[in-house]
């Protein structure tokens, strides 16, 4: 059967912010949207698992990137399928601060906000955050969540909102292989000894035959 909500329209974002003990934090989510004009106010959701979540809470600030379909792929896996807690997700990664939140260069552009109100579902809280500053870095077109699927073959953690059993392939029509650290699927019959997942670097040993 398919699924109707497969039809919403999504986006591909980097929320950041900072923990208690200022260290820089962030994850990968594809839920946000503006809520009202004047003022100027956007709504995100983050699972409630997620170490971003707990520490915007702390901080009542976050920011928003707005990948485009430029942005290297590595972002997305970095903060999508790594925890801030243990990991520095920012390392090898272009950013600036901009009111003493991290925020990416490689993006349309970042807005940030003064979290105002939460609301608690059973897996994820959404935040409603006020615009206190919003600035562009390119004139490039916003990566969609049907492109970061179909174009980029990327895959999504399990505590996404619109999470989806990778284990079910509708159609195989070749040989699939699955990185086992990310989920990105390349079809093929074979992959060469050299070669590296396009979205988390992972090595060939590190795929698995799933078609």
């Amino acid at each position: 059967m398919k699924n109707v909500l497969n039809n919403f329209s999504y986006g591909v974002y980097i929320v950041t912010t900072y923990d208690k003990e200022e260290k820089k934090v962030g994850c990968t989510i594809n839920s946000a949207m503006q809520i009202t004009s004047n003022p100027k106010k956007i709504a995100i959701s983050i699972n409630h698992d997620n170490y971003t979540n707990q520490s915007i809470k702390e901080s009542n600030v976050f920011a928003l990137s707005i990948l485009s379909e430029k942005t290297d792929p590595t972002i997305i896996t970095t903060f999508g399928f790594k925890t801030s807690k243990d990991t520095d997700k920012f390392c090898d990664i272009p950013y600036e601060i901009k009111e003493e939140i991290p925020v990416i260069k490689d993006s349309c552009g970042y807005v940030i906000c003064n979290v105002v109100n939460t609301l608690e579902t059973e897996t994820h809280t959404i935040f409603i955050g006020e615009v206190v500053e919003m600035d562009s870095y390119q004139e490039e077109k916003p990566m969609t969540y049907s492109y970061y699927h179909e174009k980029l073959k990327g895959t999504t953690p399990k505590n996404a909102p619109t999470y989806r059993d990778h284990n079910i392939i509708e159609e195989i029509k070749g040989n699939r292989w699955r990185c086992k650290i990310c989920g990105y699927v390349y079809e093929g019959e074979s992959l060469a000894d050299d070669f590296t997942c396009p979205l988390c670097k992972a090595p060939k040993e590190m795929f698995e035959k799933i078609g």
